[in-house]
C-alpha cells in the first residue's frame, strides 16, 4: 500500500465513544437490511485474564499467544495455560481505565533472530507512547526501551491503539482524534495534527508519516496475511459504526471522511481537507450496536468454512458478523457467536483466530 506524507461498566469506554452532535439529514444513509446468519462457534481458550485487549503472536512461534492485559502485563499463553511470569509489566508507567492502558503489541517480521517488539500505551500523564523493547526470547528486557512516538492526548478517549506492521515493513499505528466528542478541535482532518490519523513509522529511523487522515478512533485495524490489504473498525460518533478498507496497491492518500462523514451519513458541512475521499465498506446503525470492534480476515484451517471471510463485532451486544469482499453483492453475515464485551481479535501464528472479552476470557474460533 503506497502513500504519502478495569471495571467492565467503566471499560465500556475503551471503546464506545462520547456523543454530541447528529448527522445532518441530507446524505443520510438508510438502515442496512438484517443481515444472514451463518453457524460458527467460539471456545473458551483461556479464562481468569485482567481486561485481556489484543492477542499476536510472531509467525514463528506456533502454539503460543501473547495476550495484552490493558493494565500493563502482556502475558504468554501455551496451549491453553498462562505461563507464571508475564512477558512485559509495565504497569508502573501505564495509566489504565476506560480507553486508557497497555492496548496493543506488535512483533518485528524478524522477531525470531532480532528479538523486537513494539506495545503502544498511555503513560501516567494519558498520552500515547509507542516503543520498542526486546526480550531474551522468554521475557522482555526493560532496559531497552525505546521511544519511538509520543503524541499528546487533549482528552481521555480516543486513543486509538492498534500497532501492526504493515506488507512496506513499517509499523502501523491507530490514532484517534484525541477525545471529547464531535472532534470539536477539527484534529482529523487537519493535516497538522497526528491525531485522527492512521500512520506509520520507520522503526530504524523513527520517521513517521501519515497514511491516512479521517478517523474517529480505529480502536482496531489488520492486514490480511495473504493479499495484504487493510480493514480498519472505526468507532463511531452516536449513529453510525463502519468497516473501512483499503487495497493493497492504493493510489495515495486516503481520507475516511470523519468530522465530515459519520459512516456514509454526513455529519457536518464541510469538505474533507486532503486525499482521496473512501466510503466504508459496511456499516451498521444503533439499533445493532454501538461500538465497532475491527478483526481479521481468517486464513486459519481449523475452520474451513470460514476462510477468506472477515471477521468484526461489536462490543455492546457482543454480536460478531463476517463479510467477504468480491462477492457480488457484498452480504454482511451475523454468526451465531456472541462475546459480550468483546474487546479485540487476535491470529496466532498459523492464522487461527481469537477473541478477547473484558471479563477475563479469550475465545478461540471453532466450527
Amino acid at each position: 500500500m503506497r502513500a504519502r506524507a478495569a471495571a467492565a461498566g467503566a471499560a465500556l469506554l475503551v471503546l464506545v465513544g462520547c456523543g454530541a452532535g447528529a448527522a445532518d439529514s441530507g446524505d443520510t444513509a438508510a438502515a442496512p437490511a438484517a443481515p444472514a446468519r451463518t453457524a460458527l462457534s467460539v471456545r473458551p481458550y483461556v479464562t481468569g485474564l485482567e481486561s485481556p485487549v489484543h492477542v499476536a503472536a510472531p509467525r514463528s512461534e506456533r502454539g503460543r499467544i501473547y495476550v495484552v492485559e490493558q493494565p500493563g502485563r502482556i502475558v504468554v499463553v501455551e496451549n491453553g495455560m498462562v505461563r507464571d511470569q508475564p512477558f512485559l509489566d509495565i504497569r508502573p508507567l501505564v495509566r489504565s481505565g476506560g480507553e486508557q492502558g497497555l492496548l496493543s503489541v506488535a512483533f518485528h517480521p524478524g522477531y525470531a533472530t532480532n528479538r523486537r517488539f513494539y506495545v503502544n500505551y498511555t503513560d501516567r500523564n494519558g498520552d500515547t507512547n509507542v516503543v520498542e523493547y526486546r526480550s531474551n526470547g522468554t521475557t522482555a528486557l526493560p532496559g531497552t526501551a525505546r521511544r519511538l512516538l509520543f503524541v499528546r492526548q487533549p482528552y481521555p478517549n480516543h486513543n486509538g491503539g492498534q500497532v501492526a506492521f504493515g506488507p512496506d515493513g513499517r509499523l502501523w499505528v491507530g490514532m484517534g482524534d484525541g477525545g471529547s466528542g464531535g472532534d470539536p478541535e477539527n484534529r482529523a482532518q487537519n493535516p497538522r495534527s497526528l491525531l485522527g490519523k492512521i500512520l506509520s513509522i520507520n522503526v530504524a529511523t523513527k520517521g513517521v508519516r501519515i497514511e491516512a487522515l479521517g478517523v474517529r478512533n480505529p480502536w482496531r485495524f489488520s492486514f490480511d496475511r495473504r493479499t495484504s490489504d487493510l480493514w480498519v473498525g472505526d468507532v463511531g460518533q452516536n449513529a453510525w459504526e463502519e468497516i473501512d478498507f483499503l487495497p493493497r496497491r492504493s493510489p495515495g492518500l486516503e481520507n475516511f471522511g470523519w468530522d465530515a462523514y459519520e459512516g456514509r451519513a454526513r455529519f457536518e458541512s464541510k469538505p474533507i481537507s486532503r486525499g482521496r475521499l473512501i466510503r466504508p465498506i459496511a456499516v451498521y446503525d444503533r439499533s445493532e450496536g454501538c461500538s465497532v470492534t475491527g478483526g481479521f480476515v481468517y486464513r486459519g484451517t481449523a475452520v474451513p468454512a470460514a476462510r477468506g471471510r472477515y471477521f468484526y463485532g461489536d462490543f455492546c451486544t457482543g454480536t460478531v458478523w463476517t463479510l467477504k469482499r468480491g462477492a457480488r453483492p457484498l452480504v454482511r453475515k451475523e454468526s451465531s457467536i456472541k462475546v459480550p464485551n468483546l474487546s479485540s481479535f487476535g491470529e496466532d501464528a498459523a492464522g487461527e483466530l481469537y477473541l478477547t472479552t473484558l471479563s477475563g476470557t479469550v475465545y478461540r474460533l471453532a466450527g
